[in-house]
């Protein structure tokens, strides 16, 4: 069973300073959603709203379609997972698990058999009556969840809880928590600073900066047409120019910056007509000949073998330093260090944006 989340005009304020700043969002029942923000952008303290440890200074929090305001946390159909798991060293692990069925006062008999069910759902089936020295980093992460689940919450919430964990076991518990949330249908929401995580497990994501949501949708949305200029930079890498608006129609303008007039997608600048424009590097082209529009004369700097791309570090004629991405599959040339070339980019895969959407 599941319970769906809705934020109206949240805010939190710590003394003057305002953590949270009017969030609205509305997570359905059985959702993986993320907020996704760098440190101190509010989204540890929107999780802590909802699970009761913090009252919002105004606004509503509902659960179900039910109020929780003056609802303390034992109060709420919610479980929580910190990011240092708080296990229980000097207990086996199936007494861990169901440590909250414990407190409620259930038999010892059905506490065991209720644990020995949550770690085969968690892939941990012999590991009962181990304990928590016993396991690895990504078995411990495992055995919270598990223990999170025995008290059968409608909201399950994490705070960052991979962000200890190597980049392998990182990129593996991804897909053990998409894969549990799936298999237990209960609502997931789950914060980090890591794009990667957001974008790989998520159904939705909620982009946070200063204390304000800048953007929901889910992650190929986000990726491929972010809002502002925030979203944009935070969630992936970008070739950046500043400059001014000429002419616009049909969704696209001309853009005049110190290293030329470019054509891209126009996004929702108001009436300030000084923008920046936007360019992932894998969109960017490297060639010896210009393209037809948006073409700029490079010198290739250095030349970056990443494995599955090679990175083309630039610097135009004008100064500005560009990365085009070229994927390692042996079918595009890449230039050597020195050598004069172009910068090109699809103006369907470049957007004038404005800065964050940040308080006045």
């Amino acid at each position: 069973m599941s319970a769906g989340i809705d934020l109206e005009n949240v805010c939190c304020d710590f003394g003057t300073f305002r953590a949270v700043d009017n969030a609205n969002v509305s997570i359905k029942p059985g959702e993986f959603f993320s907020f996704l923000g760098p440190s101190g952008c509010g989204k540890t303290t929107i999780l802590r709203m909802v699970s009761g440890f913090i009252e919002p200074t105004q606004g509503m929090i509902r659960i179900g379609g039910k109020d929780m305001k003056g609802q303390r946390p034992n109060q709420r159909p919610t479980a929580l997972i910190f990011q240092n798991l708080a296990l229980f060293p000097l207990m086996p692990i199936w007494e861990n698990i169901s440590f909250g069925l414990e407190v409620r006062g259930v038999d010892k008999a059905t506490r065991r058999a209720k644990a020995e069910e949550l770690l085969r759902l968690v892939d941990l089936p012999d590991a009962a009556d181990k304990y928590v020295s016993q396991l690895s980093g990504g078995q411990k992460q495992r055995v919270a969840i598990a223990r999170a689940l025995a008290v059968e919450p409608q909201v399950m919430l994490l705070d960052e809880p991979l962000s200890a964990l190597d980049l392998k076991l990182r990129q593996h518990m991804r897909a053990e928590l998409r894969a549990i949330q799936k298999r237990t249908g209960v609502t997931f929401i789950y914060i980090t600073h890591d794009q990667g995580e957001a974008l790989a497990m998520s159904d939705r994501v909620g982009v946070m900066s200063q204390g304000r949501i800048q953007q929901i949708a889910d992650p190929r949305e986000i990726y491929n047409n972010p809002v502002n200029g925030f979203v944009a930079s935070f969630v992936g890498e970008n070739n950046v120019f500043t400059g001014d608006v000429q002419t616009a129609a049909s969704g696209m303008a001309s853009f005049a910056t110190p290293h030329g007039t470019f054509r891209a997608r126009l996004g929702d600048i108001g009436s300030d007509r000084k923008a920046k424009l936007y360019v992932r590097p894998e969109h960017t082209l490297i060639s010896a000949t210009a393209a037809p529009e948006n073409a700029i004369p490079v010198t290739v700097g250095d030349v970056s073998f990443e494995g599955n791309f090679i990175a083309v570090h630039a610097i135009s004629d004008s100064g500005a330093h560009l990365t085009s991405e070229i994927r390692n599959d042996g079918s595009a040339t890449v230039p050597e260090k020195g050598a004069k070339a172009f910068m090109s980019f699809d103006a369907t895969r470049a957007s004038i944006l404005p800065d964050a959407n940040v308080r006045s």
